[in-house]
């Protein structure tokens, strides 16, 4: 049976499909608000509970002259204001574990980056802070052997985890889904997530570079991960994907939302049923 997991007040896990949605990496405040702006108005038209995320980080950026964000300090400040605005709860990801505990004074989850996800002090660090943990699936690692790096977390004193897929290296370049991995990690016991926009990456190619990602995939690999009864969605969102200054090839348009989560959330209402 799979934990409920609250993020303030949203329950992950139940049987209502949520979203974890922002874009890519913190950029001006402008950008995040009207991301935000646009967000509160899906949350309310379509009645599904969404958590905004944003990076005050990109540690794994192919080049050392991209932009990486405006840091922990800064992207704290701007995460902040999105929170005291429009009341989401809010996601970001760690790369060190001295950055948890200053995260964790604003954000509602702390992601654990699927490069990452078998670093046992960074585990540990988010754990102690009390706030829920996102450890995304590494794409080397085994879906059943995420419940080691679970295990870590709650052994560490913090059973409130969740659990996201994003897609395995394949061949050189790409990534695939392999719906099989949400079976597994269902039998884990948490809430799982499917992370669509990065399974879109095409990697070794700039991410600005329209070659850098396959929008046209994601309404399919949508559908499978819902079909599969996954119990949220996360999807990167920009309201002008093309000027994006991280992913812009694979991110969504703010503004095309609305109609691309319809059908999905039709199609979670059925697979709900039909566990029932």
């Amino acid at each position: 049976m799979t934990k409920i997991v609250n993020v303030g007040n949203i329950p992950c896990g139940g049987d209502k499909l949520f979203l974890i949605a922002g874009p890519c990496v913190i950029e001006e405040e402008s950008i995040m608000k009207k991301t935000a702006e646009e967000l509160t108005r899906v949350s309310e038209k379509l009645n599904i509970d969404i958590i905004f995320k944003s990076s005050f980080q990109k540690d794994n950026r192919s080049d050392a002259s991209y932009y990486t964000g405006p840091g922990l300090e800064g992207g704290m400040k701007v995460l902040q204001k999105i929170k005291d605005q429009f009341g989401f709860p809010l996601l970001t990801d760690i790369h060190h574990p001295e950055q948890a505990a200053i995260a964790a004074e604003v954000i509602d989850v702390l992601q654990i980056p699927a490069y990452l996800c078998m670093q046992t002090d960074l585990i540990k660090a988010a754990a102690e802070t009390g706030r829920v943990v996102n450890i995304k699936h590494g794409q080397f690692l085994a879906p059943e052997n995420m419940k080691y790096p679970v295990k870590k977390c709650a052994d560490f004193g913090n059973s409130n985890i969740l659990l996201t897929e994003r897609g395995y290296v394949f061949g050189y370049n790409d990534l695939i889904l392999d719906p099989r991995s949400f079976y597994h990690l269902r039998n884990i016991g948490y809430p799982v997530i499917f992370d669509i926009t990065h399974c879109v990456r095409k990697y070794g190619i700039p991410s600005a570079d329209p070659r850098g990602g396959m929008r046209e995939f994601l309404n399919v690999l949508g559908r499978a991960g819902v079909a599969s009864g996954v119990d949220g969605l996360f999807i990167e969102t920009h309201p002008n994907p093309r000027e994006a200054l991280c992913d812009a090839a694979s991110q969504l348009d703010v503004h095309e939302l609305e109609e691309f989560l319809k059908p999905l959330i039709e199609l979670h209402e059925i697979e709900v049923s039909s566990r029932k």
